[in-house]
């Protein structure tokens, strides 16, 4: 085995470059449109096994292209912070105490992060 095969890319690193490449594309995009954008080493059904999974995920719609489809992200997931925020519903979502997750959220912030959540939460208080 070739060392390139050995090496693995980092979890969520694939899906973060599928992502960017259909935000930059502005439109619906087949797989092998995606492949293209980014580079020979993929296998084209890797892509589509990527794309699949984020859109099993809800973080892509996709259309009915000829045999295929073509892929495009969902309203509210158009850039890295909307794809961040989707995750953290996802995450929130998954657990029926969300009071004691959002508890242990919070005491984990930095003062900082902590200062802007408050701004957030409290505009009318600044």
């Amino acid at each position: 085995m070739t060392e390139a095969k050995d090496e693995r890319r980092p979890a969520g690193e694939l899906e973060a470059s599928v992502m960017a490449t259909l935000w930059a594309a502005g439109g619906p995009q087949t797989p092998g449109q995606v492949q293209s954008h980014l580079g020979a080493d993929l296998a084209r059904t890797t892509v589509t096994t990527i794309l699949t999974r984020l859109h099993d995920k809800g973080v892509v719609e996709r259309y009915r292209q000829g045999r295929g489809f073509a892929y495009v992200p969902v309203r509210d997931v158009q850039d890295a912070q909307g794809l961040t925020a989707r995750r953290m519903h996802s995450e929130l979502d998954r657990d029926t105490d969300r009071e004691t997750v959002l508890a242990r959220f919070v005491a984990q912030l930095s003062p900082d992060d902590e200062r802007v959540l408050r701004d957030l939460l409290e505009p009318d208080e600044r």
